[in-house]
């Protein structure tokens, strides 16, 4: 494969991680809304004791989806903005982001095999292009 190809590949798959990490985000915050949602309508039913337990339990759901956006939808969004902008790290951090999407199967699944086949093409390209 020769390195123009390669740039086409990379500009396809920061294309995917751009749009994979807006929707990650768009079904984090539609879930949120879902959630609060339920919250509202929940909590008038309860008595005190009921409303403690789950507004400790709802402040969790809250966490854990603050913090998935954080470690999942934020570094795949980064990772395919910098590919897009061809800049040097953005490689590294598609490949450590292929890595965490390789459990999303089927579409994280493909995305992730993608992006390590990339990485993988880029650095034969490399050694081929290096003079012995």
């Amino acid at each position: 494969m020769d390195a123009q190809r390669l740039e086409d590949h990379k500009k396809i798959l920061g294309v995917l991680y751009v749009v994979a990490g807006l929707f990650s985000i768009l079904i984090m915050l539609i879930l949120q809304g879902v959630f609060t949602t339920i919250y509202a309508f929940a909590f008038g039913e309860m008595d005190n004791e009921e409303q403690a337990t789950f507004q400790f339990v709802f402040s969790l759901v809250r966490y854990f989806q603050i913090l998935a956006i954080a470690f999942y939808a934020v570094p795949t969004l980064i990772a395919g903005i910098g590919l897009l902008m061809k800049q040097s790290w953005a490689m590294i951090l598609a490949l450590i982001v292929a890595a965490l999407k390789l459990f999303s199967f089927p579409v994280g699944t493909a995305i992730g095999i993608y992006a390590i086949w990339i990485y993988a093409e880029e650095q034969r390209v490399r050694k081929t292009m290096q003079p012995a």
